[in-house]
């Protein structure tokens, strides 16, 4: 069971898929919202899906009494909270009294409250990442691996999608972009990021530039990128699924994001990610699976990370932690993974 955010269920899909290789007869069905389906529809031949709306179809106790006795219909045998919030916690509640075998995630929430402390009494150590917690309750559960073995959600190469109405020449770069990210605290200012695609496109003419978002802010500033710089292509201008954005970004040759979903989703397809760090930190353990720490693009700051997730507000109120980040550094961080392509 996990119900949140896209990059957090995208961030399962590894370990999911490493247990359900080294137990084919098990049959695993991940219960999740409806959006995350593309990732696990042709994952492995014994994972199925589920989907499950808990804020509109099963809203509230009433709607999860309704799914619990939905689940409760396909006997299952053992349960894997790997989300342990309310909803969660309930049906996790539901299934012991059932006394089936149920094991939930834990959060190291201690560990993170010294990794965010006051820069006195921070404590600056890598947490167990969330694969590591993952992998955890399996084995709890009677279900351990040795090792997350895990490449593309994608067997073999997908086509282009066919919406896109491109084809891909061996001269060109094709580079994604993500430059939003749910907290202001994890974004790279547009000004600056303005200057990363400028600088892109003069060094890359033949390239083409993706742009990954969807909204009404972030489709503007797009509209204004691709106005002045024609390589730019508004991806939800083409594909309207999640599956299709799957499929472009395994082509893409690096992409470009925040700490946000779309450096898991591009992780999933195997493509390397120059990741952005703001208020948030690696440490944390929300790297990319098979990420490279040579692709991060952060500060060494005393008061870096404040945030576990980037909602909190700058205590200086400059977010400096960004605006001091030149956009040279990014673009030569970019640089270097498309050499390294070649």
């Amino acid at each position: 069971m996990r119900f949140s955010a896209l990059g957090d269920v995208a961030m399962i899909v590894p370990v999911v898929y490493s247990v359900a290789m080294k137990y084919p007869s098990v049959r695993i069905t991940v219960l999740s919202r409806p959006f995350a389906r593309a990732f696990f529809d042709h994952l492995a031949p014994n994972v199925d899906f589920m989907s499950a709306d808990v804020k509109k179809d099963y809203k509230g106790l009433l709607g999860l009494n309704r799914l619990y006795r939905r689940l409760v219909a396909k006997q299952f045998t053992a349960v894997a909270d790997l989300h342990s919030v309310l909803r969660s916690d309930f049906l996790r509640m539901r299934f012991n009294l059932g006394r089936f075998n149920v094991q939930h995630i834990k959060k190291n929430r201690r560990m993170r409250r010294k990794l965010i402390a006051s820069e006195k009494k921070k404590e600056l150590r890598p947490l167990p990442t969330p694969f590591d917690n993952y992998t955890d309750v399996f084995c709890r559960l009677g279900y351990p691996i040795d090792k997350i073995q895990f490449h593309s959600i994608f067997q073999e190469l997908p086509e282009i999608p066919e919406n896109l109405g491109l084809s891909k020449d061996s001269s060109q770069q094709w580079i994604g972009v993500a430059p939003f990210a749910a907290h202001q605290g994890k974004v790279y200012p547009i000004e600056l990021m303005t200057k990363v695609l400028r600088q892109l496109t003069e060094q890359y003419p033949k390239s083409r530039i993706f742009l990954f978002g969807r909204g009404r802010q972030e489709e503007e500033q797009f509209s204004l990128w691709i106005k002045e710089m024609p390589q730019c292509f508004l991806v939800s201008q083409y594909l309207n699924s999640m599956d299709e954005e799957l499929k472009l970004m395994s082509h893409i040759d690096v992409m470009l994001s925040m700490d946000s979903a779309n450096m898991h989703l591009s992780s999933l397809t195997a493509t390397p990610v120059v990741s952005v760090w703001g208020a948030t930190h690696p440490m944390a353990g929300f790297m990319g699976y098979g990420q490279s720490t040579d692709n991060v693009v952060q500060l060494d700051l005393p008061c870096r990370p404040c945030s576990i997730y980037g909602q909190k507000s700058c205590k200086y109120g400059d977010y400096h932690c960004l605006y001091n980040i030149t956009p040279e550094t990014i673009v030569n961080k970019i640089t270097k993974v498309l050499t390294k392509n070649n």
